[in-house]
Order: structure tokens, then sequence, then C-alpha cells
């Protein structure tokens, strides 16, 4: 038989072009968003880095849930506001990015440091429309993501974790465990801290 005759079937894995937005994803309207991304250029960006209380007025404008006390350098990047609850005294490097296409939960005196990247979204990739879905995550109380550190969907970092820099966090952390690497391994219980005198 010659191989012209023989017919092989490519096997389809993406097809882009079907891909469309779930029903009610972001949450508000497109054009609600397009004007938060304006918003985020122009005066979140761009303002000094001591205008901590501004940026945290521009983010609760736009719906997200920000505690007393919250640093948020200039750099950050948020998705959709309405969609981040942050607690009391944390702290938000520079860089960070918070891709909010799910809840992203920040609690009380958390730190996520410069660079990390907390991502709630991802792709459903044995569906060829690609699908578009989001997971929560949660940051609990007193924990502390440091530099380059990615957390994916659905991870929740008990309260008072560890993550060591550059680490990569697909799976829940227990909460007061030190934590580093990729794969991430645990390391340690953290020490109990020092009191001031």
């Amino acid at each position: 038989m010659s191989t012209d005759s023989v017919q092989t079937k490519v096997r389809r894995f993406q097809d882009l072009s079907t891909a469309r937005m779930p029903d009610g994803f972001r949450g508000r309207p497109a054009w609600f968003v397009q004007f938060w991304w304006i918003i985020q250029s122009l005066f979140f960006h761009t303002s000094p880095q001591f205008m901590y209380s501004w940026r945290r007025f521009l983010l609760r404008a736009f719906g997200a849930k920000i505690g007393k006390g919250v640093l948020i350098r200039p750099s950050v990047s948020v998705t959709y506001p309405w969609k981040l609850t942050i607690g009391d005294f944390s702290w938000i490097g520079d860089q960070v990015t918070l891709y909010t296409l799910g809840e992203i939960y920040i609690g009380d005196h958390a730190v996520v440091s410069q660079h990390s990247y907390l991502c709630t979204g991802s792709h459903d990739y044995t569906q060829t429309t690609f699908d578009l879905f989001a997971v929560p995550i949660r940051i609990e109380s007193e924990s502390w993501v440091a530099a380059r550190v990615f957390v994916g969907p659905g991870v929740t970092i008990g309260r008072g974790a560890i993550i060591g820099s550059a680490s990569v966090v697909l799976k829940d952390v227990p909460a007061e465990m030190i934590c580093a690497g990729n794969p991430l391994k645990l390391i340690r219980v953290r020490p109990a801290s020092k009191e001031p005198h």
C-alpha cells in the first residue's frame, strides 16, 4: 500500500478560535474592567511610594476589601480588585501580581514579597476550547510568601507558614511550616517568635 493512500488523522489539542470567556467570569461588565485597568495605570502605578492610603482608597473604590494599615507598593498589579480581600497590617511588595480571576484572600499581618505571582486562573487543557477557570487562593494570617514565589490556583497557605524565595506552591501548605523549593518541600516547623523585652 502506498503512503499516499494512508489517511493520517491529526489530533487536535487546542482550537482557540472557539475559546470564549465564561458568562459572568469577570464579576463586572467589560467596560468596568477596562476602566479599572486605566485607573490602575494612570493613578495607582504612578503614585509615590509613601501614598499607601491613596492606593488603599483606589482598591476599595473598585470593590476590594482592604484592612487598616495595609502597605501596597505602587508596582503591584491587581486584575479584578473586587475579588481581593486583604486583612489588617499586611504588606504587598514591589512587582507582586495578584491575578484575581478568582478570589484572593490575604489575612492579617501577612507578607507577600516582591515579584511574587498569585495565580487563581488556569485552562482546561482536556478541552479543545481551552476553557478558562478560576479557583481561590488563601494566604492565612501571619504567613510570609518570600520573593519570586509562584502560588497556583486553589492553594491555601496556612497561618504562620513561610514560603522560601523562588518556590512554586501548587498544593496546600500546613500552618506554621517553613517550606521551599520546586517541587516544594516541608523543611521544619517555624520557631516561636521572640517577644520584645
